[in-house]
């Protein structure tokens, strides 16, 4: 039985590693794909094994393991640096016949290895990506990402501010707009009016968060959300005068990559879920502080229903294209 090897990163897994891997796999009988880790990589190590053995689960022949790297020292010389590896590589894996890979260090790394040395595009001209690309502008390289590793990209952009200025129907537009999904308002999939108490308060924000986790994995690039658990603890707070500890929880688990604070210049539409109209100045001042208090960022969005929209696809755009968030 011939054995192959194909180490890397996968910071993410993206088309290029798939092709990589693919031809990999056509040049031997058991191809053990090495994904190495340290404790300071900005994306989960156990995420980024999980997307690699859910890439390849239906070929038995492509082995995914995960090692952590403790062994390298980059300042060592690539013949001296590579023994390391293959020493390490020896005592984690059975006997590798061919090393594939498309790195200058392919080469002393096989030799250390006793192995034959395959090279696949070194030139990068069949998929002209990288995993630091990816994770530096994300949007602008999505078609090199896998489907099922989009969601962890989506750039969730949250319509923050008091009633009636125009979240759902901005949440609608941008949707529509930019080809992707909204999360709905979920109190109004609750509540037929403002009378009521905790339980209510809780299932909303659950509700909330259930709608941000499905949308995900439907979303393209950008997935808007119209509210988050923010308002839903400030409207907590100012009807039943405490925020249930369920609700701050929910907060931490949604991070958004961008908050629209909408101005309250805008008409007061009635329905039944708002009440507020006599208090909006004040509602306002509420929202705006409890975004300060986090430290959170936000684009302050003002003007007519027409210039709201402008502005927004105006910040939306620059995005697609620029770095302008970091996390990844």
């Amino acid at each position: 039985m011939k054995r192959g090897l194909v180490i890397g990163k996968f910071m993410p897994l993206h088309k290029g590693h798939i092709a990589l891997i693919e031809f990999a796999a056509s040049r031997c009988d058991e191809l053990i794909v090495s994904m190495s880790y340290t404790d300071a990589d900005p994306i989960e190590p156990q995420l980024r094994f999980k997307w690699i053995k859910e890439q390849f689960k239906n070929n038995s022949a492509i082995v995914p393991y995960i090692i952590k790297d403790d062994f390298d020292n980059e300042h060592l010389p690539l013949q001296e640096r590579t023994a390391a590896w293959a020493k390490k590589m020896e005592q984690a894996y059975p006997p590798v016949d061919i090393l594939i890979s498309s790195e200058n260090y392919g080469e002393p790394f096989a030799l250390n290895m006793s192995a034959a040395h395959i090279v696949f595009d070194m030139q990068r001209s069949t998929v002209p990506i990288s995993a630091t690309a990816i994770r530096n502008e994300p949007l602008a390289n999505w078609q090199y990402i896998p489907i099922h590793i989009q969601p962890y990209f989506v750039k969730k952009i949250c319509f923050y501010g008091p009633e009636s200025t125009g979240k759902s129907t901005l949440a609608m537009k941008m949707a529509e707009h930019y080809n992707t999904v909204y999360v709905p308002e979920s109190a109004r999939d609750i509540l037929q009016s403002n009378d009521f108490g905790e339980k209510e308060i809780i299932a909303i924000g659950r509700l909330q968060h259930q709608y941000i986790q499905e949308k995900l994995q439907q979303a393209n690039k950008f997935l808007f959300c119209d509210t988050d658990a923010i308002t839903t603890a400030i409207y907590a707070q100012l009807y039943l005068r405490k925020v249930p500890p369920v609700i701050t929880e929910l907060e931490k688990q949604t991070r958004y990559d961008l908050y629209f604070l909408l101005d309250i210049d805008t008409p007061w539409i009635a329905d039944p879920l708002r009440d507020q109209g006599h208090r909006r100045k004040e509602m306002m001042k509420i929202f705006k502080n409890e975004l300060e208090e986090r430290k959170i960022e936000y684009v302050l969005i003002s003007g007519s229903y027409e210039e709201r929209e402008r502005k927004v696809r105006a910040v939306l755009d620059e995005m697609m294209v620029n770095k302008l968030l970091t996390g990844y």
